[in-house]
């Protein structure tokens, strides 16, 4: 059962409430297709929600990702998706933030939503003393040349769905069966390496408010 949080909700431009669930462990393609259905049935007055989750091992491949990338993907499943991007990993122990918006109504740009997404993360992790930071070139929040977050987003019938994976406390190793995010060699990187917290669920409902504050004033990078 969804577990409301309650400290999620927000309100974008058009004045339309929403709310952030914590979903739990869940696998990606039902949870991708009941984001699909959300949207496909949504109407103007639909409220938005925010899905916080995890997600069982499984490799993704964006909508016009090159196969090449994925490496070896042993016994992990590959699911080709709707949603941009290249290759990336998901497992337990990293949160997924999925914003299913009416990005219309709310008065949000495709670039605002990922700059919203990507400054909630570099804020959460100055929390910490952690600096991070985004690339107008290559969408994601970065350490020290390292990756630690990932954005690819979908946009249909005027609402946005997939969004962020944001590395907590997981098992790396697979994302060295990839080309993570279509870049050979790229390093990456998670929260409770670099001295954050290792709980998604915690991290969860204290990113939840700090992503509403951010899609209530989305600025640049």
């Amino acid at each position: 059962m969804n577990a409301p949080l309650a400290s999620a909700d927000w309100r974008g431009a058009g004045g339309a409430a929403a709310a952030g669930f914590w979903l739990g462990r869940v696998p990606c393609e039902p949870t991708w297709r009941a984001m699909q259905r959300f949207t496909d049935q949504r109407q103007p007055d639909t409220p938005d929600e925010i899905w916080l989750l995890e997600h069982d091992p499984v490799f993704t491949l964006g909508m016009n990702a090159d196969r090449s990338h994925v490496l070896s993907p042993g016994d992990i499943p590959v699911l080709q998706i709707d949603r941009g991007g290249q290759v990336t990993f998901h497992g337990p122990g990293q949160l997924v933030v999925y914003p299913l918006l009416d990005v219309r109504r709310a008065g949000l740009t495709v670039r605002a939503l990922v700059t919203a997404l990507e400054r909630a993360v570099i804020e959460y992790c100055a929390r910490f003393g952690i600096r991070a930071e985004c690339r107008a070139s290559a969408p994601g929040v970065y350490v020290d040349g390292a990756k630690l977050a990932s954005v690819g987003l979908r946009i249909r019938r005027g609402g946005s769905y997939h969004g962020l994976a944001l590395n907590i406390g997981m098992d790396l190793e697979p994302f060295r069966r990839i080309n993570p995010c279509g870049y050979a060699g790229l390093a990456v990187t998670q929260l409770s390496d670099l001295g954050g917290p290792d709980d998604v669920a915690q991290v969860a409902a204290e990113f939840a408010p700090l992503l509403a504050t951010m899609l209530c004033r989305p600025g640049s990078c």
